[in-house]
Parts: structure tokens; sequence; C-alpha cells
């Protein structure tokens, strides 16, 4: 018997949600342009379908000028994979890094035309290296779990 043949196919790429906010605007125009930014990304997936994944990476950008919210800005990047044959720990990174790694350039170039469109100074996110964070969130959960065992 030969083993199923893995497939992998991008089947569509969506924004799903988006979301800005220059609450503070026209005043935050007048300070000069310091900016405090803070970028955090996440990943989420859900099957669809039987070998079809949706996959969603998550984009909140907030930035401070002057001590005041100069914009919010809320992604949600998505993707939708037909993914079969591959066994469960390759599908683990599948769906966790390889998938946010195809998403990711398509986020990124939304959220530098959104804050520009927003008449801000473009904001460029820089790479990242999904297979890390994958790696360090399971490392993470690994020493959760071995700490949790050790307490009871």
């Amino acid at each position: 018997m030969s083993e199923p043949q893995e497939k992998f196919n991008l089947q569509r790429i969506y924004i799903k949600d988006l979301s800005f906010e220059a609450p503070n605007t026209p005043m935050v125009f007048k300070s000069d342009w310091q900016p405090a930014v803070n970028i955090e990304l996440r990943t989420q997936h859900q099957l669809v379908e039987e070998f079809h994944y949706e996959v969603v990476l998550v984009v909140r950008v907030t930035v401070n000028n002057d001590q005041k919210v100069a914009y919010l800005l809320e992604l949600q990047q998505a993707g939708l994979f037909f993914v079969s044959g591959v066994a469960a720990d390759a599908l683990v990174q599948v769906l966790n890094a390889y998938c946010p790694t195809i998403l990711f350039p398509y986020a990124r170039e939304t959220v530098s035309d959104l804050v520009t469109k927003g008449s801000f100074p473009q904001l460029l996110l820089a790479p990242v290296n999904f297979d890390a964070l994958l790696n360090d969130a399971l490392r993470k959960k690994q020493m959760e779990q071995e700490t949790g065992a050790m307490l009871q």
C-alpha cells in the first residue's frame, strides 16, 4: 500500500475583517511625529470542510504619539487552503507557520496602504519568521505542561 500523497493548494486570499480608527485627528497631526508602535500578531485556523482550512492572520497595530492614540488598525487577513495527506504534526506546521507566511505579504500591503490613506507616515511591517514563533509557542506549551505535571 502506498502512503497518501501530500497535497497543498491555495484556494483564495481575502480580507475577513478590517478596522482603522484615528480617534484624535486632526489634533494628532499638530504634534511632532515620534510614534510608539505596538504590533500584535496571532494566527487562527478552522476546518471549513474536508481538507479545506481557513487560516486567519490577525494583525493589530496601535500607534501612540504624544501619549495619545494616533491610530488603531485591526486586520484579519485570511486564506482558504486545501491540505490533504499531511501528517498531524506536519499539519500543525502548515496551518500555523506556512500558511501565515503566505498571508503576511498581503497583510503587510494592506496595513501600509491603510495607514498612508489615513494621512500618517507609511508603516511597513518587518518580516516575521512564523516557524520560529510556532516553535517558541510549542516549547512554551510543553514547559507549562511539564511544570503542571510536576505540581500535581
